[in-house]
């Protein structure tokens, strides 16, 4: 199988000059610009030479930047249309009642899930769950769409440990957690097309203080993943129009099930403290 571009780039960015970094950066950030529009306009609108981006492209190993700008043109695909055209798709493909969507987006979904079972680096999986246990304390970033995703990771995690915990949320000062940081802490941030800003510039600001960084998106594009530690591009295609967060859950779920195996008999008396306390809290119901 031919290596995409998202591919040959992680295996060679460290080996990039910095003008080819910043080229590599524009085309990962601009797939669609860097696939429709002119090598002269790409280079107009980057503020680069465009012979800076056919050096990149034979950096990459490709024939020159024409084969670059196939490969993502191939890439792309579904990514070109925006939420509000995706969804007069939806409408036009299963506007017929819901029995058809339905079994379109099961079948999506299944079909993550199964993608991300086949192709996880269970290795590198370890290796987080692992980092993640051993932290000092484990910070969790999300926005947008991704929000509740991460509300829920550390709702989970808080169950079994009491060092996560969430940045900026309810208007929190993103930069205030991340102050303080370093090689014994750990970041964990979720983020989709479109991307927060604030959760790629966290991520290299945590990078640079030495913070374990892990990054969990749905494409190689993602500038954040440039500055993770350990990084997970997680399916989620949908008839839907928005991108399905079903196999993201699942992995969120699993990597808290892999930290209370790890945590033994003090995480079993931290769930049942707390199981009891939200008895006498009354903040759950018996009846």
């Amino acid at each position: 199988m031919t290596a995409t571009f998202e591919q040959r780039l992680a295996e060679n960015y460290e080996q990039l000059s910095a003008k080819l970094r910043l080229a590599a950066d524009y085309v990962a950030e601009h797939p669609v610009d860097t696939a429709t529009r002119s090598l002269r306009a790409v280079a107009q609108d980057s503020g680069l030479a465009p012979a800076t981006f056919s050096r990149l492209a034979r950096a990459l190993d490709y024939d020159d930047f024409e084969q670059l700008r196939d490969s993502m043109r191939d890439k792309i695909g579904r990514r070109v249309h925006s939420f509000a055209d995706r969804a007069g798709r939806l409408q036009q493909d299963h506007g017929d009642g819901p029995r058809g969507f339905f079994d379109a987006h099961a079948a999506a979904c299944m079909t993550n899930l199964q993608r991300l079972h086949d192709d996880m680096d269970i290795a590198l999986l370890e290796r987080a769950v692992d980092r993640l246990h051993r932290a000092r304390t484990v910070t969790v970033l999300g926005a947008l769409g991704s929000t509740g995703i991460v509300e829920y990771l550390a709702y989970m995690a808080n169950f079994c440990s009491g060092n996560w915990r969430m940045a900026g949320r309810m208007g929190a000062s993103l930069g205030g957690a991340l102050v303080g940081l370093d090689k014994r802490d750990a970041l964990v941030i979720v983020t989709k097309p479109p991307f927060s800003t604030n959760a790629i510039r966290a991520a290299e600001l945590a990078r640079e203080q030495g913070v374990y960084v892990v990054v969990i998106t749905d494409t190689y594009t993602c500038p954040a993943l440039r500055h993770s530690s350990a990084g997970f591009v997680v399916p989620t295609d949908s008839p839907h129009f928005y991108s399905s967060y079903v196999a993201t859950l699942f992995l969120a779920e699993t990597i808290v099930g892999m930290l209370v195996s790890r945590a033994g008999p003090a995480a079993r008396e931290r769930i049942a403290q707390i199981e009891q306390r939200n008895h006498r809290l009354e903040e759950v119901w018996d009846g």
